[in-house]
């Protein structure tokens, strides 16, 4: 998923119904084994993109950490 996605736009979280903001891998090592992902800072939660595929069922999501909290925010797209 890119960026510009205007999917991306419509996307929300299924908690809170607010946006959501896609966080690409943290390095081209991290590429191959770390996917791309939707974070909502305000939960702190963040849902996997399968094959390109958002999966944003509440039960899909996970509960980070305060310090993943940090670094997913370094790495959130403009």
């Amino acid at each position: 998923m890119k960026p510009d996605d205007p999917l991306l736009r419509i996307l929300a979280c299924p908690l809170d119904k607010g946006p959501l903001h896609l966080v690409a891998p943290d390095a081209p090592a991290e590429a191959e084994g770390a996917a791309e992902a939707l974070y909502n800072p305000r939960l702190h939660r963040r849902y996997p993109i399968v094959d390109g595929i958002p999966q944003l069922l509440p039960a899909s999501g996970e509960q980070v950490s305060d310090d993943e909290h940090e670094e997913l925010l370094k790495r959130m797209a403009p």
